[in-house]
């Protein structure tokens, strides 16, 4: 009865958005715009359709259904509630299945929202995208992804999922958050598609887009921060991004968004940029379906991966489908999309918004060339090659730099020009502040040319971002602190203290690694750790290790070793004693053997983790406030000549 609601309601979500995207392309097409309406019933059925499959799978996850092939492979009677319910989106066919409700959710929540203007050109081809999306994920879920596949002779137990996947909370929340980031992009990237279809290019289809980009794009930074904080806890190695290429492709969209969601400005005030802003959407949205083939097409050997599927070549097709589409389309409109608008200075703010959009771009073809490099080598060659962190960082280090280094100067300059003088004027505090972070890191033991100059520059953003703050709330009260320019500043200062958390645990950890009897001690960096004992047992079937380790000034942690019966190899779970200065974290380097009380012991110094969840924090307080809309943001006013550049949202005067 479960398989049969399940697909039921796929069913009827893949007819409804058939129906849907229909209703509208025949509407634009026989000039009958009234009809656009109706199109609004076949989204709400496509909505109610997708909830009543995703609802069937989770009563059957909660019931330990195994006649279910999903659910017989990867949830077991002795799993945790939460672990169930995260089961859905922990394997293939049930994180097609994910990704159809939320995609449901935004396409739901954009219908409502222009529910008024459905029989406009925009808004209606732009559903009508959105809902093709729909068409190809109901597909999927419809054909070589069922999640709802029966067997005959259900096992009295399943086989549960990676135990990597349900060690830790943040499993229920990780994903989520991604998702929220990728399918969030459907909406703007519709949008684009429709202005270039429709030949509507002023600046209302941006404003029509520009929350719904910062919800995708503040959903997927956090996503990105939730799932670093995840490998720093779980995997046990001591860090929180290795450059994986899943991990890179998530990164990939982020960067191309990041470029967007500032250039858009650019286009809203001075009508430059329409190709790139174009361009850089379709881009966004076509990576984030290059990065679903990667998670689900087991080309890659990564714990973020899923398992190998078929899919791999209809989502490698589909990806191709959207790149050259928006080639055809951005080509098609080329003469359409040209502005006789022309960067006047570099010394403005939209030549600031140019160099970053470079410097991101610069970053994203970085980034993918490490990614599909090693692929296509070995396509090609047979060769399996392998990208690691030095060539990241080599080639990334210059572009982190100088972006920060933009983000610092870009709030004092105005649109158009800036002269030299008022330049000096608004940067002299903002440079103070770099120059005393970069003597306060000497002092506390920084060292390294790129290191010292990039925490420099992080104190620089933090002052130029606090300066224009000031003015704001000094004008306007706490308003301030919302709109584009509050926001923008607030999640400016979250990116430099992640700077400041990224370059110092990358840089200046320490590591030692002690094999201990029960009472004695070691020492790395200053901090005393003392194995107190161990604890060995036996829960659900798996052994388990657990050793008390008293951290000098912190207290006891107990990290933990698993060895899963259905697992094999020995799984550890680090324990880490946090602070705002460091972090002390241990884990176990072998699972002892049985009767023996020695243990070998590793610990590492991080210095300033903390720093990066607490600047992931305030880099999505930002895009909340961001997205707060304010009196002075609605007029969109161009700053007269001597004030203080604004990204739209908070006028401030300088005296």
């Amino acid at each position: 009865m479960i398989a049969v609601l399940g697909t039921l309601g796929v069913a009827v979500g893949l007819v409804s958005a058939l129906g849907g995207a229909g209703t509208l392309v025949a509407a634009r097409a026989l000039s009958q715009p009234e009809r656009c309406r109706q199109a609004l019933a076949w989204i709400a059925a496509m909505a109610g359709g997708c909830v009543l499959a995703v609802g069937a799978m989770e009563f059957a996850l909660l019931s330990d259904d195994f006649s279910l092939a999903y659910v017989a492979r990867n949830s077991t009677i002795a799993t945790p509630l939460i672990y169930k319910i995260a089961t859905l989106w922990g394997a293939l066919e049930g994180s097609i299945l994910l990704w159809a409700l939320v995609l449901c959710g935004y396409v739901g929540a954009a219908a409502w929202r222009f529910r008024a203007r459905t029989s406009e050109p925009t808004v209606a081809w732009a559903l009508a995208v959105m809902l093709g999306v729909c068409i190809f994920f109901f597909a999927l879920l419809a054909g070589p992804a069922n999640p709802f596949g029966t067997l005959a002779d259900p096992p009295a137990d399943g086989g549960g999922l990676n135990p990597l996947l349900r060690n830790h909370p943040l499993m229920a929340i990780h994903p989520v958050m991604l998702y929220l980031g990728y399918v969030g992009f459907t909406v703007p990237f519709g949008f684009a598609v429709a202005a270039l279809v429709t030949r509507q290019f002023d600046s209302r289809w941006l404003a029509d887009t520009r929350r719904w980009t910062l919800v995708a794009w503040g959903s997927l930074g956090a996503g990105i921060m939730l799932g670093a904080w995840w490998s720093y806890e779980v995997l046990g190695w001591g860090g929180y991004w290795a450059w994986d290429p899943v991990e890179n492709a998530s990164l990939l969209p982020w960067l191309t968004a990041t470029a967007f969601v500032h250039s858009l400005i650019t286009q809203q005030r001075r009508q430059m940029l329409r190709v790139w802003n174009l361009s850089l959407l379709i881009v966004t949205f076509a990576l984030t379906i290059f990065g679903t083939f990667l998670t689900r097409s087991g080309v890659l050997e990564s714990v973020h991966e899923f398992s190998e599927s078929s899919l791999g070549p209809i989502l490698l097709a589909f990806f191709a489908v959207i790149v050259v589409s928006g080639v055809v389309l951005v080509a098609w409109r080329g003469e359409a999309l040209r502005n006789p608008a022309s960067l006047g200075s570099i010394w403005s703010r939209e030549g600031s918004f140019l160099g970053n959009n470079l410097l991101f771009a610069v970053a994203a073809f970085v980034v993918m060339l490490g990614t599909v490099f090693p692929l296509l080598a070995e396509a090609v060659a047979s060769e399996r090659l392998a990208v690691g962190r030095p060539y990241f960082d080599r080639m990334l280090a210059p572009v982190g730099i100088a972006l920060l280094g933009l983000m610092a100067l870009s709030p004092a300059l105005n649109w158009r020009d800036t002269p030299a003088e008022l330049r000096s004027k608004r940067l002299v505090w903002p440079a103070a502040a770099g120059a005393l972070t970069m003597v306060l890191s000497v002092w506390a033991g920084a060292h390294g040319l790129w290191q010292v100059l990039a925490l420099g520059m992080g104190g620089f953003v933090i002052g130029s971002a606090a300066r224009l703050l000031w003015l704001g709330v000094r004008r306007n009260g706490w308003r301030g602190l919302l709109g584009r320019t509050g926001g923008g500043m607030i999640a400016h200062i979250g990116v430099a203290v992640i700077a400041f958390g990224f370059i110092a645990s990358s840089a200046y950890g320490s590591e030692g690694e002690f094999t201990l009897s029960p009472g004695e001690s070691g020492v790395v960096a200053g901090h005393q750790v003392t194995y107190l004992g161990l604890t060995d047992e036996i829960e659900s079937g798996n052994r388990v290790v657990r050793v008390r380790v008293d951290v000098e000034d912190r207290g006891i942690f107990e990290p933990a070793v698993t060895r899963f019966a259905e697992f094999g190899q020995p799984i550890s779970t680090p324990s880490v004693a946090t602070s705002l200065i460091d972090d002390v974290y241990l884990s176990l380097a072998t699972i002892p053997e049985e009767g023996d009380s020695d243990v070998a012991l590793r610990v590492l110094i991080k210095p300033l983790v903390a720093w990066m969840w607490l600047g992931g924090a305030v880099l999505v307080l930002g895009i909340a406030a961001a997205l707060v809309p304010t009196r002075i943001g609605a007029r969109d006013r161009v700053p007269r000549r001597g004030t203080p550049a604004t990204a739209g949202s908070v006028g401030v005067r300088e005296s």
